[in-house]
């Protein structure tokens, strides 16, 4: 296995004979950093890059998240594909954006409630034992709530999403290949949803229910794709329509039933 440090930021930046002042110079003006496939599995010091912006350390064998307590200029966060099992050490990265830990061992959603404005969390494909599936912590989702617009849930397992109906400014959700099947939790969220654009439920049992996308687009008016198709607005017209008249021929049968009744009373 291999320890990620500057001897290795070194080789793979071929500095090896170099001086070690013209290193130092290098490491301190990196922004962009690649490790990705090498074989990590922990992650070392790293303090002499503090300019560090985005780092990949996707494909690896990592298993925590440690020593990045230099990282406060960090925007863009690559953890994909590791052995990671818990979300944790990350309220030095004040300017991360964007965090992604597809495909490790983590079971819930937490350690985020001191990372100041992620927007992007990407967290599909945990190596869940059977019968479970990922969770999250409501801490973290409320420290998100203002902040994050992109989220990837797929393939975890997922039966219901109405704990994450705090997260108010969520443009794009990527849930697909989860358990989702009831419409009306999905409608009762999809209201406090007001500025989400993106959804994608492809998989989900809820797909093959009676008039699944008609009712998703009536539900949420600021929906431009669903499932990975882009509405029509012809489309959305026409089922507002339809909704606003069965809306009013239901009114109007309500209040021939109140007539009708009063009329018997009387």
């Amino acid at each position: 296995m291999v320890r990620l440090t500057m001897d290795l930021i070194a080789k793979n930046a071929g500095h090896k004979n170099r001086s070690e002042e013209d290193f130092g110079q290098y490491v301190q003006k990196l922004t962009h950093l690649n490790l990705s496939d090498k074989n990590i599995d922990s992650i070392g010091d790293l303090s002499f890059c503090k300019n560090l912006r985005v780092l990949y350390l996707y494909d690896n064998q990592i298993n925590q998240i440690q020593n990045l307590d230099f990282a406060s200029n960090i925007t863009h966060l690559y953890l994909q594909n590791n052995r990671i099992s818990s979300i944790e050490n990350l309220s030095p990265l004040k300017k991360l954006e964007k965090l992604y830990l597809g495909g490790n061992y983590i079971t819930v959603v937490e350690g985020l409630d001191k990372v100041g404005e992620l927007r992007e969390l990407h967290i599909e494909s945990q190596h869940l034992r059977p019968g479970e599936k990922l969770l999250f912590d409501p801490v973290s989702l409320n420290s998100l709530a203002k902040s994050l617009s992109v989220l990837n849930i797929s393939n975890n397992n997922i039966d219901e999403l109405e704990e994450l109906a705090v997260l108010e400014n969520l443009s794009y959700l990527k849930a697909v290949d989860n358990r989702l099947k009831h419409m009306e939790d999905l409608e009762g969220v999809l209201k406090k949803w007001t500025k989400l654009r993106r959804i994608d439920l492809t998989g989900n049992p809820i797909c093959q229910k009676p008039k699944y996308k008609d009712r998703i687009i009536v539900q949420s008016p600021t929906l431009e794709s669903l499932d990975g198709k882009e509405i029509q607005e012809m489309e959305r017209r026409f089922l507002m329509n339809w909704k606003a008249s069965r809306a009013a021929r239901k009114k109007s049968n309500e209040r021939k039933t109140d007539e009708q009744a009063a009329n018997v009373e009387f």
